[in-house]
């Protein structure tokens, strides 16, 4: 994906980071933001007609698991927990060719960016054939990813996973787990290897993911830690209670907390899930400055429990969302569920609002964007100049959207129309998604169908 020439855009009704504006001039040049003049005239201009908001980050996601959901709704024997789902998902990945995971990768990414999203962090740990080795090119299936984000165009942080073991204290790894598996000298090449691919894409970015304490040891934690560069750092934690038991009776600790006391957590790392968390991991985590990476749909699919955002919100932490498992893409869809989760856990409403009279989805959408963009490592998320031209434009024709102006409008989105709402898509300055559908919808799709029927049958 690489953006050249300017594009002189008049968007109708923009959310900018000082409010909301009318008739707004945006310059792009090479995919960034290079003006942004409001009350503009319309002359020499590509008028957008409709509602813009800044594009929503994902900031986590496994694409090649897009090709498995709904395959593990089945009831088993025994209680159905992330751990069985996770068998299923061992089952799904090892019929998986490298033109199949950049088929459904494409497919997945495509969906993002009809439901809202983008920008992607994606959390890559399948690397190795489906023997476990790894292939010639130790980087085939990273730039399987890469390939797929520029098809589809789909701002890209990749981030190469660490997985070395197979639970706390150095266990070792099961036969499900071998296409993930490196040490750190292989991990090494691996990073290095996703780092040239990397450059072929414009503006994208490379970061390192230890996949979870359990699969690391604090040793190569660290020496991993060690070739993150400037990049931004992801690991799972505390995703499960069993995770939670395991790791206090490994180490004595909870793992946030481990992980607070054994690493220098900062802006730069993202925690994701974290969704079991003590009165104190809450304040530390908020004040170490890392973001939440919460997945509410995917959490709720697999039954992980309910982030504490109230008290975290409180404490002064940040979050973003992503679609992880990717079961369901909407990036409106993720906020709903992240508020509706409070409402439950509290029985009250309007819980992730910060003060009487504030929409709640606008406070959730806009700390989505800061989050995200934080934990992304891009100038994104804000429709001004230096950052990237991503736009999610809203049909303000939409019954649903009908009377309503500024932040009613978020709220509408947010809470009724959802994708529905969404008219049009722009990345990089360039248009993706036109009248609700990627310009290259059904390209993509019939490989899709194709690789995913060949595999589930």
């Amino acid at each position: 994906m690489t953006e050249s020439g300017t594009r002189r855009l008049l968007l109708e009704r923009a959310l900018l980071p000082g409010g909301w504006a009318q008739d707004v001039a945006v310059d792009v040049e090479g995919g960034t933001i290079v003006s942004v003049t409001p009350g503009a005239a319309p002359v020499g201009r590509d008028r957008i007609a409709g509602i813009a908001l800044p594009g929503l980050p994902n900031l986590h996601s496994h694409t090649f698991q897009r090709g498995m959901a709904g395959l593990a709704e089945t009831r088993g024997p025994t209680g159905d927990s992330f751990w069985t789902w996770r068998q299923v998902m061992y089952r799904f990945l090892a019929h998986l060719t490298p033109d199949d995971v950049e088929a459904v990768a494409a497919y997945a990414m495509m969906e993002m960016l009809e439901g809202g999203f983008t920008a992607l962090a994606e959390f890559h740990y399948l690397h190795h054939d489906q023997d476990g080795r790894p292939y010639a090119d130790i980087g085939e299936l990273a730039g399987r990813i890469v390939a797929a984000a520029a098809k589809v165009n789909m701002g890209l942080t990749i981030l190469p996973v660490f997985y070395a073991q197979g639970g706390f204290g150095g266990a070792a790894s099961n036969e499900g787990q071998k296409r993930f598996v490196c040490d750190v000298d292989m991990y090494a090449r691996l990073l290095e290897r996703t780092r040239q691919i990397a450059r072929a894409m414009d503006d994208a970015v490379v970061g390192i993911a230890p996949h979870s304490l359990r699969a690391v040891t604090p040793e190569s934690l660290d020496a991993v830690l060690n070739l993150a560069e400037d990049g931004p750092v992801h690991i799972h934690v505390a995703e499960q209670m069993k995770e939670v038991e395991d790791c206090l009776a490994w180490s004595g600790h909870r793992p946030v907390a481990w992980l607070l006391d054994h690493a220098h957590v900062d802006r730069r790392w993202c925690l994701v899930h974290a969704t079991h968390l003590d009165a104190a991991e809450i304040r530390d985590f908020a004040y170490s400055g890392a973001v939440a990476g919460l997945c509410p749909i995917t959490e709720a699919n697999l039954g992980d429990g309910i982030f504490p955002g109230v008290d975290f919100l409180a404490a002064g932490g940040s979050f973003g969302v992503g679609s992880d498992s990717n079961v369901q893409i909407t990036a409106s869809g993720e906020l709903r569920q992240f508020e509706y989760s409070q409402r439950l856990q509290h029985r009250g409403r309007n819980l992730l609002a910060e003060r009487e009279g504030q929409s709640t989805g606008r406070s959730l959408y806009d700390k989505a964007l800061a989050g995200g963009a934080q934990a992304l490592g891009r100038r994104i998320g804000r429709l001004e100049p230096g950052h990237r031209a991503d736009f999610v434009i809203l049909d303000d024709a939409h019954p649903d959207l009908a009377g309503l102006s500024e932040d009613a409008v978020i709220d509408a989105y947010v809470f009724v129309a959802d994708r529905a709402a969404i008219d049009a898509v722009i990345v990089g300055g360039r248009t993706v998604v036109a009248n609700g559908r990627h310009v290259l919808r059904g390209e993509i799709a019939e490989r899709y169908a194709h690789t995913v029927a060949r595999i589930r049958s």
